[in-house]
């Protein structure tokens, strides 16, 4: 589990715990990494890592590998870049995101799923955005990257598909993290943007990632499940 020390990352390693899924967590900060370990409870291997650059993500990988003897379930996950428009988004921050959101995220696929092929049996499930369906005017360098890696994920799930390994993404909407509170402070006006007129909740959306792991979702691949509240407004979610 990819930045599991809060927010969606720390919601979805919970649900996968109590699951039954030894979890592997990693994080920046050795104090936020312990309290989450601790939070989750169980037989949990905190990983100390940064995973907003490539070499980052494939090390993460690698060491919970090392730890647990092997990985049958990847959940790739990172923070976001800061928001900005077209007129406010610079190069530079289109190599942050890419390397955070797209590229990390990648290099974590290409340590875990070969040897889940091997073993006929594997799950990957990306934590993304909302913004892969509508991408979002105020986060571009997110929505650019996170679109990019949505189509790496669904020519992947089509390749490694007949060996077992099933692919997919849960598209978060509105939840109340830390992140969104630094974006939108007063969580009524944020959930008043959703037509559910409530704010997801991190270990709600942690279950669904969970399902996606599971055995019964054994014939769902290649595809990206929507948790937001009815926010997304396009026909082919």
């Amino acid at each position: 589990m990819a930045a599991g020390t809060a927010g969606l990352g720390l919601g979805a390693a919970r649900a996968l715990a109590e699951e039954g899924v030894r979890v592997a967590i990693c994080g920046r900060d050795p104090e936020r990494l312990a309290a989450a370990a601790a939070a989750i409870g169980g037989d949990v291997v905190a990983i100390e890592a940064d995973v907003s650059t490539p070499a980052g993500g494939r090390g993460f990988v690698e060491a919970a590998i090392a730890a647990l003897g092997h990985v049958d379930i990847l959940v790739t996950n990172a923070g976001g870049p800061p928001p900005g428009r077209f007129s406010s988004t610079d190069l530079d921050g289109y190599h942050t995101a890419l390397d955070m959101n797209l590229l990390s995220m990648i290099e974590m696929c290409r340590v875990a799923i070969p040897p889940m092929r091997e073993r006929h049996w594997g799950r990957v499930c990306a934590i993304t955005s909302i913004g892969v369906k509508q991408p979002l005017g105020t986060l571009m360098a997110s929505s650019v990257a996170r679109a990019g890696y949505t189509s790496f994920l669904k020519i992947t799930a089509r390749e490694v598909a007949a060996d077992g390994v099933c692919v997919n993404s849960c598209q978060p909407g509105t939840h109340y993290t830390d992140r969104l509170a630094k974006l939108i402070p007063d969580e009524a006006t944020a959930a008043a943007q959703v037509p559910a007129k409530i704010t997801g909740d991190p270990y709600h959306f942690g279950q669904a990632v969970a399902f996606l792991c599971s055995e019964p979702a054994r014939f769902i691949t290649g595809t990206g499940l929507l948790v937001d509240g009815g926010a997304s407004p396009g026909l082919l979610d």
